[in-house]
């Protein structure tokens, strides 16, 4: 049976696994700035979990022979994730930076396919082993070697991860603080290096202290601009979510044990549906009676 996301916030080691799992996202990002900028904000995440949820059903009912640009904006809309403008503006980015191609129908018709390339397909089933592997470590499993073994693995689980995180509210429309980050740009890179900084929690439990140093540097490695980083870091902070040991240019960062419950909730709100996905996905089919 799959974890839940009660099971995985309970567990003894979430905070340890998910230190590692988060320091695998910042080094894939710092492999690939570009890429992991076009899925900075939950919206376009959503978006690319949408497209290539289609892509992997092409041939179905739902997809029909492929995504084209028409399909993939109407259900952008219908999961109200993103207007047909957001949609097809976010289909162009991609083909700008070459992380999907626009394949022209071979009957000579004027439809182009939308198909991912193969630096999107190699990242996203790196982000599906990761948590995989978080899962794996939570109860000594074996779900990484059973995903690696099957050629066709991503697409056999893609979609129904898609599936659970357009349609989970804890996904859709976070609470709380957890909430300023999600829409920001590159704001679930800036909670992964709180949770990288995470260092202990003081002796009162109300703050967890971290090793994030600089504001600066932060909106310097992200490429963001340092005020409006700082807008949304003082709007946390109004809120008793984060704050400074000292001056904030000289200082720790630290954040509430509240804020660090919402983003662990929402990670094992995540790890649950990658865990429900993958029994969907490579549970072996129920013997058939034999006849006697």
């Amino acid at each position: 049976m799959p974890l839940t996301d009660i099971q995985i916030i309970r567990h003894p080691q979430l905070r340890a696994v998910l230190r590692r799992q988060a320091q695998a996202m910042l080094e894939a990002y710092d492999d690939n700035p570009r890429l992991g900028a076009t899925f900075a904000t939950q919206q376009r995440w959503l978006l690319a979990q949408l497209g290539l949820s289609l892509y992997f059903r092409r041939g179905s009912a739902e997809a029909s022979d492929g995504v084209t640009m028409i399909r993939f904006s109407e259900h952008a809309r219908m999961h109200h994730i993103a207007s047909r403008n957001t949609a097809d503006g976010f289909i162009m980015e991609l083909s700008k930076y070459n992380f999907i191609r626009m394949v022209r129908d071979e009957s000579g018709g004027r439809l182009r396919w939308i198909e991912p390339t193969e630096v999107t397909l190699e990242t996203i089933a790196g982000w599906v082993a990761l948590h995989l592997e978080t899962l794996d470590s939570l109860d000594s499993g074996d779900r990484v070697s059973v995903y690696a073994a099957q050629p066709d693995g991503l697409a056999r689980v893609q979609p129904h991860i898609a599936d659970g995180l357009l349609t989970l509210e804890a996904v859709r429309k976070p609470a709380g603080t957890f909430s300023l980050f999600t829409w920001l740009d590159k704001g679930g890179l800036i909670m992964e290096r709180m949770i990288v900084g995470i260092e202990g929690i003081n002796t009162d439990g109300t703050r967890v202290p971290t090793s994030v140093m600089s504001v600066s540097e932060m909106a310097t490695w992200l490429n963001l601009s340092r005020s409006h980083l700082m807008r949304k870091l003082r709007e946390a902070e109004a809120l008793g979510s984060i704050g400074w040991e000292g001056r904030r240019s000289h200082s720790a960062m630290w954040v509430s044990s509240g804020f660090l419950d919402e983003m662990l909730a929402a990670q094992a709100a995540k790890l649950a549906v990658v865990d429900a996905a993958f029994d969907l996905a490579f549970k072996p089919a129920p013997p058939k009676n034999s006849a006697q």
